[in-house]
């Protein structure tokens, strides 16, 4: 509020989202557009200022199964009109639910989202339509239809629960259910935890509401089932699960994307239900998360049967709503702390990326306007009084207006480092954010009804508290002698009721942030010493790290003796260890030492290179015609095509195929791009071999099968730490997708021309005419080609015993943190001569990216709303794909990209 106004609280206006002096809400213009532009769609496209309907705009893969064609933002917002007390609009807008909304639509939806956003929509704005009625000025005419679409929709989603375990199929059709031939669902064997794990707060209310204990039945046995299967030893859970057998896909546990809000409604259900089982388990599940997840500020994943074994070097965006549980758990320090830790992340990077390493780095660099670190800022104000919250908030509001806000509403972000926008603004805006920054500035005379009667779900959505005395007719599992005794005082301070728990007393918390304000900064501090400097005082080593190869035996047996080792990982990486006591000597230990010192300024060197756009390979001939432009990675060394005429030319395989040696084969790359595989020596070794043996440009496809540029960030290709400037030729870097293309073409027609070039040029329409297809097999094979290019390769898990950055000996990439006693998996077997990372035991600061300055690939399966596959399109879609790609390439410039 204005100072002056209430208790002097200041708050910058989100879009037309403002309290002014006299304490009024004024309405949100984000709000307002997503009504005026894109209803009834499910939601609003704010670059293009229109509605997003399921099968008029190109698949995004998995996001898309929360659209229903049911107007979810619509459903989803109903009670942030009334938290911002526009009860005139809300009551409008559940005359336009119950008039427009159909629920009985042959869309397959997630179960999961259906169930948060819609049921959980539709049971707030039940509740709250209730609450006003009762007031006796809006909603008189009401009679529970809310409740009763509520309760149509959750008969719909019963189907999924047909399982011999009892946990829900991830998606179902709303018309058809499950395994029907035109339902299109019912097939598939897994679904996270979080999936299966939250459903009870809305399926309960449900049953509460209605007398119908069907729901909560159901969702209580999904839970049982996932207490059932916990990991004994450790009574940590995986992130996704057999729904048949009950065996456990993935293995890694924490507390972010897959699990999150299983821990949360644990909780919430014995608040909101008044079950002690609940309590118990949550008590349980919170003990080992705090033993092993929690390495305060961070929340680093573990295997569930290795839990001292870290799974990853990253962590996700969805965790930060973990520290708002604290709190309602009653756990305010460690709550403070990760709080701090997530801000500090923002104020580097404006937003919280989708994912950041454990040096505060940024993993994937999307950011979908997420809520949770939003939702966890009110809940540490409330308990805590401290104004710096407010603080906190007011940054998140100007951010959002600054680098989110758009003509037609606000729009994720692309890319958190170059601001780059996605037409995108998903329906949890608008339920959440906007609910939680208007709460936390809000006077209590601010809201119409009192909050605290209220728990909110994982979707903010308002269920009223006195549910728990409400049709109690479910039949509860005595499993009192299935937990064992825990020694954690603090399980004493659970309680919702933040004003017993925490004196307002701001001090508390600022003694718990101060060390860690500048932990973001001070991670790794960029002015390291160099190597040159810090060896004048002593013998150089036996080994530069510049001149070091993974592939040389005598260099390996030089580390050997240092103490270094080198540990294969299951995936085929390599991590470089270094341990002191198995040098041969003190001198050697020393030697060894600086090596790993030398290993970082090599990297450090490369990190302060000038980040590059992406590049574009685009397939020329016939009867492609520059119609598949496929993104590239640039190159550090070499001609930069931005500068430079782009280079045209046939493609052909390289011998030997790594370009490692000299080529044997020089006769059938002269004049032409020469196509090489990533791996076993150098990126500039590679380039300066094709170039030396005729070639005029060359392509590298990474060995990483089923590795793709649409799921996997874009990296540089870097130097080998010496003078490349006898390297004359352009190079780029293909993912395997996008570079079996180029194989699959070459197999179907022999000659293939490319271009190379910083975008896509337009297509010569001349050549396209004269050329035809020689036949009607050749057309059909180049459809089935191009589809490759639109399709999503299912990408293999990562393996549980995962837990380094992805790289390549072509580029070096040292230094992690966790101590060499963590590493575990030596002894599988694995390709040597791909990923390499090292690992000091000497303290050394290792913030550093490697040289091929790449951010490590996504894993498609650590988040449930990140597509997994898509089927091949439709030839005109296919097109129209390729226009698209075309007309980004253009606009790369614009983009910043």
């Amino acid at each position: 509020m204005e100072p002056g106004g209430g208790d002097g609280r200041a708050v910058p206006g989100v879009g037309h989202v403002r309290v002014d002096g006299g304490g009024r809400a004024h309405e949100s213009r984000g709000e307002a557009e997503a009504w005026e532009h894109a209803y009834p769609a499910d939601e609003l496209m704010p670059l293009t200022c229109r509605g997003r309907i399921r099968g008029q705009e190109p698949s995004r893969g998995d996001v898309d199964d929360a659209l229903g064609k049911f107007s979810l933002t619509l459903i989803d917002s109903l009670d942030t009109l009334v938290v911002l007390n526009k009860t005139k609009e809300f009551e409008d807008a559940v005359r336009k639910v119950l008039r427009d909304v159909n629920l009985d639509n042959d869309v397959v939806v997630s179960v999961f989202e259906t169930n948060i956003r819609v049921l959980g929509g539709l049971l707030g704005g039940h509740s709250l339509a209730i609450m006003l009625k009762e007031k006796g000025e809006y909603m008189q005419w009401y009679n529970d239809e809310l409740l009763q679409m509520a309760k149509q929709l959750g008969y719909k989603l019963l189907p999924a629960f047909n399982t011999t375990s009892g946990l829900p199929y991830p998606r179902i059709n709303l018309k058809f259910g499950i395994r029907k031939p035109e339902a299109r669902t019912g097939t598939e064997t897994d679904t996270c935890t979080a999936c299966a794990g939250t459903l009870i707060l809305e399926f309960a209310a449900l049953s509460r509401f209605t007398g119908a204990t069907i729901f909560e039945e159901y969702a209580r046995k999904a839970l049982d089932f996932l207490w059932e299967k916990r990991q004994r030893s450790s009574n940590l859970v995986g992130v996704t699960i057999n729904i048949h057998t009950g065996d456990w896909v993935r293995k890694d546990s924490g507390v972010g994307a897959g699990i999150d809000s299983y821990y949360e409604y644990l909780l919430k259900a014995y608040v909101l239900l008044g079950d002690d089982s609940f309590l118990e388990r949550f008590n349980t599940h919170y003990d080992a998360i705090m033993r092993y997840i929690s390495q305060p500020p961070l929340l680093l994943d573990v295997h569930i049967h290795k839990p001292m074994l870290n799974a990853r070097t990253w962590m996700d965006a969805l965790l930060a709503f973990f520290p708002g549980l604290q709190v309602l758990k009653g756990d305010i320090r460690p709550a403070i702390e990760t709080h701090e830790m997530l801000y500090q992340v923002i104020k580097k990077h404006n937003f919280l990326p989708e994912a950041f390493t454990t040096d505060f780095r940024v993993h994937w660099a999307q950011h979908p306007l997420r809520p949770e670190f939003a939702e966890s800022t009110y809940f540490l104000y409330k308990a805590t009084g401290d104004p710096y919250y407010l603080e906190v908030g007011k940054t998140l509001i100007e951010n959002l207006n600054k680098y989110a806000r758009v003509p037609c509403g606000f729009a994720a972000m692309k890319d958190v480092r170059t601001g780059s926008h996605e037409d995108r603004m998903d329906s949890f805006f608008l339920a959440e954010m906007f609910k939680y920054l208007y709460l936390l500035f809000a006077d209590k005379e601010d809201i119409i009804f009192d909050i605290e009667d209220y728990i909110f779900t994982t979707e903010a959505h308002l269920l009223p508290l006195w549910l728990s005395t409400t049709n109690q007719r479910v039949s509860k599992k005595n499993t009192t002698s299935e937990y064992t005794e825990l020694d954690d005082s603090n399980f004493d301070w659970t309680c919702p009721n933040t004003q017993i728990l925490f004196p307002n007393d701001p001090l508390y918390a600022q003694s718990i942030r101060e060390p860690l304000k500048n932990v973001v900064d001070k991670s790794c501090p960029r002015g390291i010493i160099r190597v040159e400097e810090s060896l004048r005082s002593g013998a150089k080593p036996p080994l530069r790290a510049r001149d070091f190869m993974a592939t040389n035996p005598e260099h390996l047996e030089i580390l050997k003796k240092m103490g270094v080792s080198l540990i294969h990982l299951k995936d085929g990486r390599v991590q470089l260890v270094q341990h002191a006591i198995q040098a041969a000597s003190s001198i050697d230990a020393e030697d060894g030492l600086r090596f790993m010192q030398e290993m970082i300024e090599l990297s450090s060197q490369q990190q302060k290179e000038q980040q590059l756009p992406p590049r574009a390979v685009q397939i020329v001939s016939h009867p492609f015609f520059g119609r598949v432009v496929l993104t590239a990675g640039p190159a550090q060394f070499g001609p930069d095509l931005s500068k430079h005429k782009e280079t045209r030319g046939f493609v052909a395989s390289s011998k030997p195929y790594n370009g490692c040696s000299e080529l044997t084969n020089p006769e059938a790359v002269m004049g032409k791009i020469a196509l090489i595989q990533r791996g076993q020596c150098m990126f500039a070794e590679k380039a300066r071999n094709i170039q030396n043996a005729g070639a005029i440009g060359g392509i590298v496809i990474d060995d990483n099968e089923g590795s793709s540029s649409d799921t996997a960030p874009l990296f540089q290709m870097a130097g080998d730490g010496k003078d490349t400037d006898d390297i004359t030729i352009p190079m780029l870097f293909l993912f395997s997708k996008e570079g079996g293309i180029i194989l699959d073409a070459i197999r179907e027609y022999e000659e293939v021309e490319v271009l190379l070039s910083d975008k896509a040029k337009d297509r010569d329409p001349e050549m396209e005419n004269e050329e035809q297809p020689s036949s009607e097999n050749d057309s059909q094979s180049a459809e089935q080609i191009a589809s490759r290019s639109q399709e999503i390769d299912l990408v293999d898990q990562e393996s549980p015993e995962e837990s380094s950055v992805n790289s390549h000996p072509e580029a070096l990439s040292p230094v992690d943190t966790d101590s060499a006693a963590s590493v575990s998996s030596s002894e599988q077997d694995s390709n040597p001569m791909e990923n390499l990372e090292t690992t000091s035991l000497d303290g050394e600061c290792t913030d550093l990216d490697n040289q091929l300055q790449e951010q490590p690939e996504t894993e498609e399966d650590s988040n449930p709303n990140v597509s997994w596959g898509k089927k091949a399109q439709p030839i005109d879609s296919i097109l129209a794909d390729w226009n698209e790609d075309i007309e980004a390439f253009e606009m790369m410039d614009k983009d910043e990209l």
